[in-house]
């Protein structure tokens, strides 16, 4: 298991917006952080109002876009329009090309993660989704994204998982893998958990390899994410 501690992230502020990037993005280069399995990306957006990217081009990538706080708005080459608001999240499956644009147009800043993740299909015809969740109950798994769909999941080209977990302070909570091969990123988006004696804080990510036993304890009331990648 490795802990990759909030401060320890990259940091870019480019005015209108400012971003923690848990692995190698843009200017931000770390040799050791190029990709965990098939997750390329993982960035802690912060947008201020009225402001954000414009149109741009993406292929053969899931994008995965999770909001916390604020609204977004999107638009994009395939005559999507839309906004997505916190308790919804968004996939594009860019595949064969697709341009698009993410516009903070509320008057507070939008805080969101955006993941993504390399497709095990390439050149397939771009889509779009978005679905709204339901709240998570406590002390339980919430799945948003998988391979197929299911338990009312959005879908995605690679046998990938992302899911939120909710917890009571002073909770044990072992994740449940979906395959015994793959490895597993859980950050902590709000509270603080325990694992193996270790307090791991808000925004702290950990990182571990197939086979490894995931057992935490919350030590406050803890919201995380939790991605399930396979590693080759």
């Amino acid at each position: 298991m490795e802990i990759i501690r909030s401060e320890e992230r990259g940091y870019a502020h480019h005015g209108w917006l400012e971003a923690r990037h848990t692995f190698s993005f843009a200017e931000y280069y770390h040799p050791h952080r190029m990709a965990f399995g098939a997750i390329r990306v993982l960035n802690d957006d912060w947008i201020e109002a009225q402001t954000g990217f414009g149109m741009h081009p993406h292929s053969n990538m899931e994008i995965i876009t999770i909001p916390l706080e604020g609204s977004l708005e999107h638009r994009d080459s395939m005559g999507r329009n839309g906004v997505i608001q916190p308790g919804e999240v968004q996939v594009m499956s860019a595949g064969s090309g697709v341009f698009h644009s993410e516009r903070n147009s509320g008057t507070v800043p939008v805080n969101l993660f955006q993941i993504w993740i390399l497709p095990n299909q390439q050149q397939v015809t771009p889509r779009y989704e978005q679905t709204h969740f339901g709240r998570i109950s406590s002390n339980s798994l919430q799945l948003l994204v998988s391979p197929d769909g299911r338990q009312n999941s959005l879908f995605i080209y690679q046998d990938a998982f992302i899911s939120k977990i909710q917890l009571d302070a002073d909770t044990p909570f072992t994740y449940p893998r979906y395959q015994p091969t793959h490895g597993v990123l859980l950050m902590v988006i709000e509270g603080e958990i325990k694992v193996n004696e270790l307090p791991v804080h808000r925004r702290d990510t950990l990182l571990y390899a197939p086979d490894e036993t995931i057992a935490l304890r919350s030590r406050k009331t803890s919201l995380l994410v939790c991605i399930e990648t396979p590693m080759e």
